[in-house]
């Protein structure tokens, strides 16, 4: 099947820029693994990881087209995330 058939071909653009994103991002998680932040250095991290992820969902596999269901869907399992590594970050910042 033609990416064009879709209705919802992305121009090349779009995907240049999203790999962009993820080139800086790489660079920015490898920019602070290289400075002393003590704990936060891990937490962000994972945030930044979770901004990557984002984008390949959203963009690559196209996820930001589909039907709102997917999206809150996604939205659960990032707040589901976010409590999970919250809670881990406390249990360890508390010993």
């Amino acid at each position: 099947m033609d990416s064009n058939t879709s209705g919802h071909a992305d121009p090349y653009g779009v995907y240049v820029a999203t790999w962009g994103a993820l080139m800086a991002l790489t660079a920015l998680t490898f920019g602070i693994a290289l400075l002393d932040l003590k704990h936060v250095t891990v937490l962000a991290a994972l945030l930044i990881a979770a901004v990557k992820g984002s984008l390949v969902l959203f963009y690559f596999m196209h996820v930001r087209h589909e039907r709102p269901l997917f999206l809150y869907m996604f939205l659960a399992v990032g707040i589901t995330y976010a409590v999970f590594i919250g809670l881990t970050f406390v249990d360890y910042w508390s010993r």
